[in-house]
């Protein structure tokens, strides 16, 4: 199989990089444009390869991914919502308003580096926000919720060159609903608060989304469009995301926690979220502004 590897920099000329790639064959092709700077090369890929990307790429603040030559333009997009479409936890941040931040933070993020089990960590922060007034949530979407640079161009051109793009979370249809409209997402899928219609009661709909379910999710999804898994590309952050995303024919780890990262051949650390288009071999003037 020929593999391709893509660099893809905001700040430094990262063509170098890519001739000197290990197991690298053939010319460098330059794909830069409108500020941005990429690369790319056919190689053989390898634990080589990518040891070398994780030495090398960080100082030119260069994103990496090493995909087939084929089928690079995914037929769906498939992403995780907290810290990926958005900046924020949402449910860290709705915690804010009960003054509990630091404490439902840190079991968040010990839950997405994979060291609590994803169910019972989500249960947990939900009871601690029993009798959190409903204005809470609309405050939390308002004040805090900020997409993140170059989602809202990722969903449009990917849709414009007729993807369908599916927005997935273990966080609460609340957010989730809210955000696929600012992104442009087709629909969404999250778990639900509980409420008595003054205040939230500390439940969690069951059953919980979390890992499998991300993973199921991918495989409906593709199946209704007749497609299969590798026809999508899944982003994530968190260890709840590693199945759908090792599943994905481009499965990217954004800003990630490292036992992501580590299973992942694609990784966004540097730039922001245009560079998943650059991956599927997308150019910039193909991009499309929301």
């Amino acid at each position: 199989m020929t593999l391709v590897l893509t660099l893809v920099s905001q700040s430094k000329d990262v063509g170098p990089l890519a001739q000197a790639a290990p197991g690298g064959a053939g010319d460098v092709v330059d794909r830069s444009g409108g500020g941005w700077r990429v690369a790319e090369r056919e190689v053989a890929g390898g634990a080589e390869l990518v040891s070398w990307l994780e030495a090398e790429t960080p100082g030119a603040g260069a994103d990496w991914a090493i995909t087939p030559k084929g089928n690079r333009k995914k037929r769906l997009l498939i992403s995780d919502m907290d810290s990926t479409i958005i900046g924020q936890e949402c449910l860290d941040e709705l915690a804010d308003f009960a003054g509990l931040k630091a404490e439902v933070s840190a079991i968040t993020e010990r839950a997405m580096r994979g060291e609590l089990d994803f169910a019972g960590a989500l249960t947990q922060r939900v009871a601690m926000l029993k009798g959190l007034k409903l204005g809470a949530l609309e405050a939390c979407h308002s004040d805090r919720v900020r997409l993140n640079p170059g989602a809202r161009e990722l969903v449009a051109t990917m849709k414009a060159h007729g993807a369908r793009a599916v927005l997935v979370s273990g966080g609460f249809g609340y957010f989730t609903s809210r955000v696929a409209k600012m992104a442009g997402f087709d629909a969404d899928r999250a778990n639900t608060l509980i409420d008595n219609g003054m205040a939230l009661t500390g439940e969690v709909g069951m059953p919980i989304l979390g890992r499998e379910a991300k993973l199921t999710a991918l495989l409906e999804e593709t199946a209704a469009l007749g497609l299969t898994a590798n026809d999508a590309v899944a982003l994530g952050d968190g260890a709840n995301d590693l199945d759908m995303i090792k599943a994905a024919g481009l499965g990217i780890a954004y800003h990630a926690k490292p036992i992501v990262a580590a299973q992942t051949t694609a990784r966004i650390q540097h730039t922001d979220l245009r560079a998943a288009l650059f991956f599927q071999g997308y150019a910039v003037g193909d991009f499309v502004s929301a």
